[in-house]
Formats: C-alpha cells, structure tokens, sequence
C-alpha cells in the first residue's frame, strides 16, 4: 500500500480557551493509504492534557514518515500485522489514530458501504450534540452562545470552567449563559483546573444551576482523589484527559461516572470500539470529545456514536477554513452520511 501525508491548518472562528491555554488555529496532519485504486483518508491533530506537553504536529509527522518504510510492504487487509508493527514503532496515539482512520475508511470504501452500517449501528439512536463556549467574560460567553444559535440548532452547551481567575469567575459565566438559553441543556468541562475543594463546592453549586454533570474537574496526576469528589458530589463525575484507552477505564470504574473517549487518545476507532465495550462493562457513560478536528477525524467518530451516551464533536463547526465535508447536523445531531468508508470529500 502507498501511504502519504502532508500537513493542512485551519483556523478556528472563535478562538478557544480552557484552563490550560488558548487556541485559534491548528496545523493539523492529512493521511492517505492507497492500494487497487482506493484511497482511504485519516487525520492526527496534535493535543495536550497537561500543561507544557504536547503531542505536536511535528512530532507525529516525523513518526508518520518513519513508519512509512515500514508499512507500505502491507496490504490494507492486514489489519492484525499491521497493528502489531504499529505497536513496535511506538507511534503516539494521534499518529496511530491517523492510520487506523484511513484503514476503516479504505475497508469502507472497499466493501461499497459506510462504516455505520458495516457495523450494523442504528443511527436513530444517536444523540444531539454539545456544543463549546471557553472560558470567557459574562459577556463574551453570551455572544459566543447567541452565535451557537445562529449556527445550528443548539440542544446541549459544553460550558469550559477551570477559569484562572478562580470559581467565582466561572460562576458569572454561568450565570450569563442561563440567561440567554434558560432552557437548554448544561455540561461543564474544568479540563483539570479545580482543586478538589473546589470541585465538591461547584459540583453543589452547579446542582442547583440544572448542570447534567461534570467533566475533569480535577488535574491529571490526581485521579486517586476521584473517589472522594464522586462522594460528596451530587453530579456524575467524567474523566477527559485522565483516560486514554481501553487499559486506562477499569482503574477509574470504581470512583466515576463515565469517560470521554477521543479519537486522537485512543489511537483509532478500534481501540476507541473496544473502550466503548470496556467502558459499559464497567458500569460507565461513554462520551466522545475531540480536539482541534476537522470534519475528517469528527465523521469518523460520528460513525461510532449510536453508541455513545454523549457527544461532543464540534470541533470542526468552529473552523473557518475545514477542508472536508462530511457528517451533517441535523436538528442538533451529527449524522455520518450513506456513502462507503467514512464518506468523507475534500
């Protein structure tokens, strides 16, 4: 098979910012795996979980070009050799996302259907998705809801708390947003930027404001204190960067309520599959989440979603310059389209 990859950035409508930092644009990773005149498409878009470490575009597409010579002697169909030398070469989990994307949609295409369907998923049981508001001043996040409501027809906010400038600031944009979507559903994401004190009294605080749970309240590194905060919380607690795969989620069982898989976390949409089963073995909601993702990594995961309990993939809906056309928002749903792989289009 031949494989090839170049870089493409976009640019983020309403820049984004969260306990950690700001972003307004991404250089993001284009994966194309060929073989008997099929193509099949995946992408890798770098992250953080902790400040200061990032897994960088840089990085992978160096990883990405190395692993080529390595690779391209296989068919597509190897699915099994190819992961297991995958594993040898160490890839960081987008890299190895941004070939198993291209692998299922390659799969798709050949055999002349949409990966849903492959599957056999219902796509009726997906559900509506949320969509983000960082952190910002009363103000801006009312703007930045009012032009949510322009863009689709909003059912769920995703509100980013952690605010550097402590809780009380993060309740004041709360309380701007209830003001001006009194009857739409809440989630908050702290990405880590609570201290358990501070998570237990908003987890109360945010009760009483109709919030449906909470997500990452407290930093990685501190997930031993998980169960303490589940305990005195009135909210479901949900872990974002304290899980990555499959392996992470029987550890955290005993003191969560549920996981946000992402696609460039857990290297794929088959390891992200086998954390859904794990996950709901374990007596745990699934979530998915994304980064900076175009329309390419979110179709791809939109395809898993009859799955998911909730969903959180609106990265690319923000984006002023997305590349890709692919999955389409229906009454507040994403909905992967009929046609073979991912049915993804440049």
């Amino acid at each position: 098979m031949k494989i090839t990859v170049t870089t493409f950035t976009v640019h983020k409508k309403f820049p984004l910012q969260i306990s950690r930092g700001t972003t307004s644009e991404n250089t993001n990773l284009w994966l194309k795996i060929a073989a008997e005149g099929i193509e099949g498409w995946g992408e890798a878009s770098p992250f953080s979980v902790v400040k200061n470490q990032r897994i960088s575009t840089e990085q992978m597409l160096q990883e990405i070009t190395s692993a080529i010579l390595h690779l391209q002697a296989f068919h597509p169909l190897q699915r099994q050799e190819i992961a297991v030398k995958v594993n040898q070469l160490s890839l960081s989990s987008g890299a190895k996302a941004a070939i198993d994307m291209a692998l299922h949609d390659w799969l798709g295409k050949k055999a002349g259907l949409p990966l849903w369907q492959l599957w056999g998923l219902d796509l009726k049981k997906i559900q509506p998705i949320s969509v983000t508001v960082g952190i910002n001043t009363p103000e801006a996040a009312i703007k930045r809801v009012r032009d949510w409501q322009d863009t689709i027809a909003v059912k769920i906010l995703k509100l980013k708390l952690g605010n550097p400038l402590g809780i009380a600031a993060d309740k004041a944009m709360v309380e701007a947003v209830k003001s001006v979507a009194p009857d739409i559903r809440l989630m908050v994401d702290a990405n880590g930027g609570w201290s358990l004190q501070d998570a237990i009294a908003m987890s109360k605080w945010l009760s009483n404001q109709g919030v449906e749970y909470i997500e990452q309240p407290l930093p990685v590194g501190q997930e031993t204190k998980l169960a303490t905060l589940s305990n005195n919380s009135p909210l479901p607690i949900f872990v974002d960067e304290s899980c990555f795969t499959s392996a992470d989620i029987p550890k955290l069982a005993h003191s969560i309520a549920g996981v946000n898989l992402k696609i460039m976390k857990t290297g794929g949409l088959t390891e992200a599959m086998k954390a859904i089963h794990v996950a709901k073995a374990c007596g745990l909601k699934v979530m998915f989440g994304c980064y900076s993702d175009s329309s390419l990594a979110n179709t791809a995961m939109a395809h898993l979603s009859p799955l998911a309990d909730y969903l959180d993939l609106d990265s690319h809906l923000n984006l002023l310059d997305d590349p890709f056309k692919g999955a389409i928002v229906e009454d507040g749903r994403l909905l992967p389209n009929n046609n073979p792989g991912l049915g993804v289009s440049a």
